[in-house]
């Protein structure tokens, strides 16, 4: 596997570390989680439980090792300081400050290994006025200017289901980061400091808004935008069972197909109409879908290249024969729980799911 060389002592709770170290677990990295006695990962309380342990913990902590440290006792600090040695990498999500009061700061722990690669994942990272503050994905979301955008026009602001700034502006760059100061170690023969913080990353997936109002400080407002439900080419529609169509039909030729499709052909030519068409054309549009089933739209749309999608619920999405093709629900051999898949497809060297979350 890609990893199997590289040793993670992993310090990290909840979601965004143990998200980002399952990763590198899943390609073959030896992840040993380092948890307080006593209570340990809180992660593991959370309900449901199945087999005593929390579902979310089962699935954020699979194919790793794990062992209890105390790190304000002398011995197991001493003890971690002697597998920071042979490790390759260090994850820690504390708030800036808590790891150098323990005396395992970076520049501590370099003394020790020079080769150490340190990720700290935060919210707002090691530098800045906000540094030492405490916060949630929401927090993260509302101060990155994401939030403001999320919802519909004129209404408040709508917080997503699933963690932005956890997964896509913390995990994911912290994987990253780790990968990049891996391979330039092969060169430096040299470690390096990697500092994560949730509200840069979640900044920097603003791409297709940021840049606009930097060009043109122009401020774009919530339900107006391409990509968030202003525009009648991107939205979702009500089914007439109460169910819902997601229609994509950004690019002229999926917007003529859809238009065709429904029975509109009036509207092909205002793709990109005012924002008073556009959500004119978005509530005559409704009045089409609402005729028919999502089965029968489904069923419809099926036949032609229009980019629509039937908005589906979970047990749609694991039953639905795509994702099953590319097994991204998976049971491990020896166990009948049911996990997410790999998301990262390498033809040589795959993720693999080989153990359950430790004790």
């Amino acid at each position: 596997m890609p990893l199997k060389s590289i040793k993670v002592l992993d310090l990290t709770r909840l979601l965004p570390g143990p998200y980002c170290t399952m990763l590198l677990a899943d390609f073959g990295a030896d992840v040993i989680k380092i948890e307080e006695p006593h209570i340990g990962d809180y992660a593991r309380f959370f309900e449901p439980k199945i087999e005593g342990k929390s579902a979310f913990f089962h699935s954020l902590n699979r194919n790793k090792r794990s062992i209890r440290l105390d790190l304000k006792s002398v011995n197991d600090k001493n003890k971690f300081l002697q597998m920071v040695e042979d490790a390759d990498v260090v994850v820690e999500s504390f708030r800036p400050g808590v790891m150098e009061r323990l005396g395992l700061d970076y520049d501590t722990l370099k003394r020790r290994n020079p080769r150490l690669i340190y990720c700290a994942i935060t919210g707002y990272g090691q530098t800045g006025p906000y540094k030492d503050k405490p916060g949630h994905d929401i927090n993260y979301l509302s101060y990155a200017g994401l939030l403001d955008l999320m919802g519909e026009r004129g209404g408040r602001p709508v917080i997503p289901a699933t963690t932005i700034a956890d997964i896509g502006g913390g995990a994911l760059p912290a994987v990253i980061g780790i990968l990049m100061a891996l391979h330039e170690r092969h060169e430096s023969k040299k470690g390096q400091f990697v500092d994560i913080a949730m509200m840069d990353g979640v900044i920097s997936w603003l791409q297709t808004v940021l840049p606009a109002y930097l060009a043109t400080d122009v401020l774009p407002k919530r339900g107006e935008q391409v990509f968030d439900g202003g525009r009648a080419s991107y939205s979702v529609y009500e089914t007439k069972d109460g169910r819902y169509l997601a229609v994509g039909a950004v690019e002229m030729k999926f917007w003529e197909v859809f238009c065709r499709t429904i029975g509109r052909e009036d509207f092909i030519n205002q793709l990109d109409e005012p924002l008073h068409t556009q959500y004119q054309m978005k509530s005559a549009i409704q009045e089409v879908i609402f005729q028919r089933d999502l089965e029968e739209w489904v069923s419809v749309f099926s036949e032609v290249e229009a980019c629509v999608s039937p908005v589906n619920n979970l047990k749609e999405m694991i039953q639905d024969p795509h994702v099953q093709a590319r097994e991204m629900i998976q049971t491990m051999t020896d166990d009948t729980l049911k996990h997410i898949g790999v998301p990262i497809k390498l033809s040589r060297t795959p993720g693999v799911l080989k153990t359950k979350a430790p004790e």
